[in-house]
């Protein structure tokens, strides 16, 4: 009697397996088959060590940059060219980028992006600090390289300070410019709203006694440097960063579109208050990082905007940073 159990007891397991992988095979297609896509980036931040100092670029957002209407000085059959040889199409996401530069002693970050000012696509910068495990109150000190709204409007919340404990700092020329409500009826029509944005996101700081503009090209800090790159902006200014014989270059809006502007240094957009200075400043941007083999911080290049410019005969290339997955050590 009890073989005969014994014997059923073999063939009911052998069954009871062969169900129970069926099940399985089935259960398993159906869930892989049934998982939503996620369709979100992790966070955007990414580090390197530049000497001694920790840099950590941070991303705003990115939005729908209009390239065929607001590249100018280049044939519309070049911009086509550019874009296609680089896999890409209007319009073309643009990031924001930010720097922050934790240099043992100070927390300085370089621009803010946008804040609300450019609406949902942005507007990361805060959440994106805290995933880097920063928060806005260790920011010692904002350096803006100019005061347009993706650069200006993160260094305010709800029209209070977003770095309470924070020194704001730009170039006076910078600040002449668009703080002075009587430029505005002088520059064309769609900068209305930047002479506005910039004089309210300031506001803040100002009252508090903490923005404080700088002249020239002058150090502002131990191992940071402002250098005038005018053009795109009267004060446009960039950042030089040295720490242990490392270099690296803010430098701002020097460009807007790498695909077009590495390979024709000309190319102006309709945001530049003087293409011809913009274009000189460019010139020189370029010819100064490629010789002195600087890192690049840069705005408006995919993020995290870090990487080197290469002279390529009477063009430049862009070598991004390599992935590092653990900086510094």
């Amino acid at each position: 009697m009890k073989r005969i159990q014994s014997k059923w007891a073999v063939h009911i397991n052998a069954w009871c397996v062969v169900i129970l992988s069926i099940f399985a095979c089935v259960w398993s297609d159906t869930a892989l088959a049934a998982a939503p896509q996620v369709k979100t980036q992790g966070p955007g931040f990414y580090r390197i060590m530049l000497g001694g100092f920790e840099v950590t670029a941070l991303l705003d957002g990115t939005h729908p940059f209009p390239i065929d209407t607001v590249v100018e000085d280049v044939p519309k059959a070049e911009i086509a060219r550019d874009l296609q040889r680089d896999f890409l199409q209007t319009p073309v996401q643009g990031s924001i980028n930010a720097f922050l530069i934790n240099t043992g002693s100070k927390l300085i970050l370089i621009d803010t992006g946008a804040g609300v000012l450019y609406g949902d696509c942005c507007g990361k910068l805060l959440a994106n600090l805290r995933s880097a495990g920063y928060q806005p109150a260790q920011v010692d000190e904002v350096l803006l390289t100019h005061l347009h709204k993706d650069h200006v409007g993160g260094v305010i919340s709800n029209g209070v300070m977003t770095f309470p404990n924070a020194v704001v700092r730009t170039s006076q020329i910078e600040t002449d410019y668009w703080l002075n409500p009587a430029n505005k009826s002088k520059a064309p029509a769609f900068l209305g709203t930047f002479f506005d944005a910039a004089i309210a996101s300031v506001a803040p700081y100002v009252a508090a006694g903490r923005f404080k503009p700088f002249s020239g090209d002058v150090e502002l800090d131990p191992g940071i440097r402002a250098i005038a790159l005018p053009g795109h902006t009267p004060g446009h200014t960039g950042y030089l960063v040295e720490s242990e014989s490392k270099d690296l270059l803010v430098w701002g809006d020097i460009v807007h579109v790498a695909s077009i502007q590495l390979r024709n240094p000309k190319a102006s957009v309709e945001y530049d208050t003087d293409a011809a200075e913009a274009q000189r400043s460019r010139r020189y941007a370029f010819e100064l990082a490629a010789k002195k083999h600087y890192l690049v911080g840069a705005a408006h290049i995919a993020f995290p905007g870090l990487g080197h410019i290469r002279a390529n005969g009477t063009t430049y290339d862009w070598v991004p940073v390599n992935y590092e997955a653990a900086p510094g050590r």
